[in-house]
């Protein structure tokens, strides 16, 4: 076996001569393979035959055709075993893999040769020359096997490498190859784990039924065509379209906006840091379930005060009507405020580190790592278990509702219309940010995610089909909470809406509340957080995969050599842990709920869906768009998109923005306690972060620029030509060469040797 790993590394990292062409990196590739696929041969002597025989390639011009063999005749030549006998180990090993010949060694998968070359037979093939015909034949066949082989190892990463790292493009020194999806279906996994997340399972319902119930499905839907749709779309399909991660690919399509791509970067960098903590306290609830009695089942712990009342003295309505229930808390509360959290008095008491958050959150930033340190390769295998199973959780705890008590009340509830709520722009305001959050658009993770796509992959159907099944899980995830909350709201003798709460009190307190009036409540709390864990863990991954490729992508012939992509990625990952470590202290939920509230709010990402949308429709161009749609994918997407992107989401966006900003109202914790002055400017900060990154790029780039303002203008919202190392990697240009003549777009060209498909 260490022969055998000799033998492979050295083929894996062998300095091509520059005077080899495509053939030459062809035959050594085929010949690494045979290493790989017979386990014993000779190692030692391969590698000296394979030196001796890329000595004679490099000693003289090959191109990539047929070399047509010498005429054999008995005076001039030994016998055909004689010669074989006669000739070195490297001269035997040649004659075996040189193309153009009938070795063993010849790929299998080469294109079937016309019919006419079978009549040019072995034996003639040592006595005579082949018609010019048939040699042609054959050097044509012989190119395309060469670039189906170019092709198919140009993505394969090399022994020991990170993904995307060839020996070629190390010692030609090119940028390391883009690695892609290994299949379709995990692009189409990848996404949906990215945006079904908590928000579909804790918000959706939450604000449904705050919002008119039915009637908040009136401008759900508009925002879903109007604005999360179109988004979603054009984020996927620029990242493919130009390959590029949520930052670069807006240096290519106008480098005076190429702000939006770092804008979209502060937005996830700060997401990153506080969205892992719920899996911090989803991950704590899930050890304590591990238990024969739940610990918030009861008053008697030692983090219970004398004011804790437990459920069954509430189904005492003749001594419940005798005490003042306000001065009384339940058990899921205490624990929640005074186990987990171990609140303190307000922001400015901050408190000690809690070391069982501290290590959960360890934990999940592990799991983390090591779900994406090998890019979409683990990613894209990782997410058949975490974006599927937490389906079959939510079907299992759909059919449990739906057999509860109470269940029907509950699910009035959610749904039951009123149109006059219609009149609260609040109600609007709320259906557009919780699209925008639900999508995880704006955010550069969908780009990152299309640009591992194919050039010719249909992203466009898959989409759609993906929009459809986010909003059907909001939708149905509400069936799973309401009818919950109708039963506990039964159990206990109150109103739904005294139960009923949105975000961590949903998680943490109303359902754990609710599973311990259920028979056999530790396997519902079992199976309710590690739903809840995986949501959210397969978010979180993806999320940060989409940060380190936009980051990655800014350096890729640094970042992307050896194992540069790993130790980024695990420092990355360091910093967002060291920085969560603020939310896991005493004083951590108002440092957790000051982020939640500005660093990635609505505001943000609505002001980011406007610049994307007005770059495309008026500065790029729409109908340029389309013709790289149409290039890719083989068709034309309805105007529905492009009168979307250049009236719609705009207008849209605008206005929820500006309703936003009027109905503005300062943050508070349970409604109780209110943050200081430096704490509001301290948020407000931190979204303006990401907002002020549009405008000062803007005067970066022109600041940068020479000559005069107008040209400077002019040129900046010219698209830039991608490198050609980038276009090559599949054979595909989705820009023309000339791609700005006086200022004016040309359509997209697209070339492509279809045997490499």
């Amino acid at each position: 076996m260490t022969a055998q790993k000799e033998a492979v590394e050295w083929f894996g990292t062998w300095p091509l001569n520059e005077r080899m062409g495509d053939a030459e990196s062809c035959l050594l590739r085929q010949q690494t393979r045979e290493v790989r696929k017979k386990p014993l041969i000779n190692y030692r002597f391969l590698r000296a035959a394979a030196s001796a025989e890329l000595r004679a390639l490099a000693a003289a011009p090959f191109a990539c055709q047929h070399r047509a063999p010498r005429t054999a005749s008995p005076e001039t030549e030994p016998s055909r075993e004689g010669a074989r006998s006669a000739e070195p180990a490297g001269q035997r090993l040649s004659r075996r893999a040189a193309p153009g010949q009938w070795s063993r060694a010849q790929p299998s998968a080469a294109p079937r040769p016309p019919q006419h070359l079978h009549q040019w037979s072995r034996t003639t093939a040592l006595s005579e020359e082949p018609p010019k015909q048939i040699k042609e034949d054959m050097a044509t066949k012989e190119k395309l096997q060469c670039l189906k082989d170019f092709h198919k190892d140009i993505l394969k990463p090399s022994p020991g490498k990170s993904p995307g790292t060839r020996p070629e493009d190390e010692a030609e020194g090119k940028p390391p190859q883009r690695e892609k999806w290994s299949s379709k279906i995990d692009f189409v996994l990848s996404v949906a784990g990215g945006f079904v997340g908590l928000g579909n399972v804790w918000r959706f319902p939450y604000l449904c039924y705050k919002n008119g119930g039915g009637a908040f499905l009136i401008p759900y839907f508009i925002f879903l065509f109007g604005g999360g749709l179109p988004v979603f779309f054009l984020e996927v399909i620029i990242g493919q379209y130009t390959s590029e991660g949520g930052i670069t690919c807006w240096e290519k399509i106008c480098p005076l906006f190429s702000g939006i791509g770092y804008a979209s970067i502060v937005i996830v960098s700060l997401l990153n840091i506080y969205y892992v903590i719920i899996l911090a306290w989803a991950t704590y609830y899930l050890f304590q379930s591990f238990q024969s009695e739940l610990p918030w089942a009861h008053c008697n712990h030692s983090w219970n005060t004398p004011q804790c009342m437990e459920d069954t003295m509430r189904k005492n309505k003749s001594l419940w009507a005798t005490l003042n229930t306000n001065n009384f808390t339940s058990p899921v509360t205490e624990f929640w405020e005074r186990n987990v959290l171990s609140l303190s008095s307000g922001i400015d008491d901050p408190g000690s580190l809690k070391w069982d958050l501290a290590l959960c959150l360890l934990l999940v930033w592990l799991v983390c790592f090591f779900c994406i340190w090998k890019g979409v390769k683990s990613t894209g295998k990782v997410v058949y278990f975490t974006a599927t199973f937490p389906f079959a959780m939510l079907l299992v705890l759909l059919v449990r509702g739906l057999t509860l008590p109470g269940a029907g009340a509950g699910i009035k509830f959610y749904l039951y219309p009123d149109i006059s709520r219609l009149e609260d722009p609040q109600v609007w305001i709320d259906a557009g940010t919780q699209i925008f959050f639900s999508y995880a658009i704006c955010l550069g993770a969908m780009t990152s995610l299309g640009s591992y796509n194919k050039y010719k992959y249909n992203s466009y159907r898959d989409c759609m089909l993906l929009g459809c099944l986010n909003s059907g899980t909001s939708f149905v995830s509400g069936f799973a909470i309401f009818s919950i909350l109708g039963f506990m709201a039964q159990e206990q003798g109150v109103d739904i809406a005294d139960v009923a709460e949105s975000g961590p009190g949903l998680a943490f307190i109303a359902y754990p509340k609710a599973v311990t009036m259920m028979p056999l409540p530790t396997f519902w709390s079992i199976l309710f957080f590690i739903m809840l864990l995986l949501l959210g863990l397969d978010s979180q991954f993806v999320e940060v995969e989409g940060q380190i490729t936009s980051l990655v992508d800014l350096y890729p012939s640094f970042l992307r050599k050896g194992f540069r992509r790993e130790i980024f990625i695990a420092f990355i990952c360091s910093i967002s842990y060291l920085l969560g470590l603020a939310m896991v202290t005493e004083g951590g939920m108002y440092v957790f709920q000051l982020f939640d509230y500005y660093a990635a709010s609505g505001v943000c990402l609505l002001w980011v869906a406007f610049f994307e949308c007005f770059v495309i429709a008026w500065i790029y161009g729409s109908d340029n768009l389309y013709d790289g749609i149409e290039d890719m994918i083989g068709y034309r997407p309805g105007p529905w998109m492009k009168y979307s992107w250049a009236v719609v989401t705009p207008v849209l966006c605008v206005g929820c923005f500006i309703f936003s900003l009027v109905k503005y109202v300062p943050l508070t914790y349970n409604k109780v306690y209110v943050y200081p002055t430096w704490a509001i400017g301290l948020g407000w900060s931190l979204a303006l972060s990401s907002m002020m990154c549009v405008p000062l790029v803007m005067v970066i780039r022109l600041c940068q620029t020479e000559g005069p303002f107008l040209v400077r203008l002019k040129y900046l919202l010219t698209p830039r030509e991608p490198n050609r190392w980038a276009v090559e990697r599949e054979g595909a240009t989705p820009y023309s060469s000339r791609l700005a003549v006086n200022g004016a777009l040309m359509k997209p060209t697209h070339i492509i040797v279809e045997t490499m498909m």
